[in-house]
């Protein structure tokens, strides 16, 4: 009966000394919190290189319309369009891209002269714009006469991430940039009776 209790006693103390099993519960306990935090990296990850594909897309959606004189519908078709392509290899549903014109005079003001919209509206026509104040006339060097006009190019991304422990719901990831024209002194665009700058 004493060698029972003293095996028994033998085995209680190499249990209490045994570490064997210690790094599978420590990691049984962490594993849940490292499987979070990587899949919040991955989104986050995602949500950055989307971000960086609209930038892209606005600056394509400027210097593609900015080289125009005139625009039809067939070529604003095709410019907006390009966005589709930089933003590739992710999907272009739920992309909106909106391209106006903006006249501005030598008291500041912005109207726009034009606008189109893919997946969105697009801004009205003699509608006012507020921009940076280094593009108003007193600070803007490229206006030799007025009216003088800049092309906005606008694109939003609705970003949906993949897991949702980045963030609930989705985030609107958008960028615009401001151009002026480079082959006349404005982009004219007759499918909006656009025709004389």
């Amino acid at each position: 009966m004493l060698a029972i209790v003293r095996r028994t006693a033998n085995i209680g103390r190499l249990f209490g000394a045994s570490t064997r099993g210690v790094a599978a519960i420590e990691f049984a306990m962490i594993m849940p919190v490292l499987a979070l935090i990587f899949l919040a990296t991955f989104d986050g990850g995602r949500a950055i290189a989307v971000y960086m594909k609209v930038r892209s897309a606005t600056y394509t959606l400027a210097a593609i319309t900015n080289q125009y004189s005139t625009i039809q519908s067939t070529d604003m078709t095709a410019i907006t369009g390009a966005t589709s392509v930089v933003l590739a290899p992710y999907s272009s549903a739920p992309i909106v891209v909106t391209i106006s014109q903006l006249s501005m005079t030598n008291a500041g003001m912005a109207t726009v002269s034009w606008s189109y919209s893919l997946n969105g509206s697009a801004r009205g026509q003699g509608s006012t714009v507020t921009v940076p104040s280094n593009l108003t006339p007193a600070n803007n060097t490229t206006c030799s006469s007025y009216p003088c006009y800049l092309i906005l190019a606008e694109v939003g991304y609705t970003y949906t991430p993949v897991f949702g422990y980045f963030t609930s719901g989705t985030i609107t990831l958008a960028d615009n940039l401001y151009a002026t024209p480079r082959s006349a002194a404005c982009v004219l665009y007759p499918p909006e009776n656009v025709t004389t700058c």
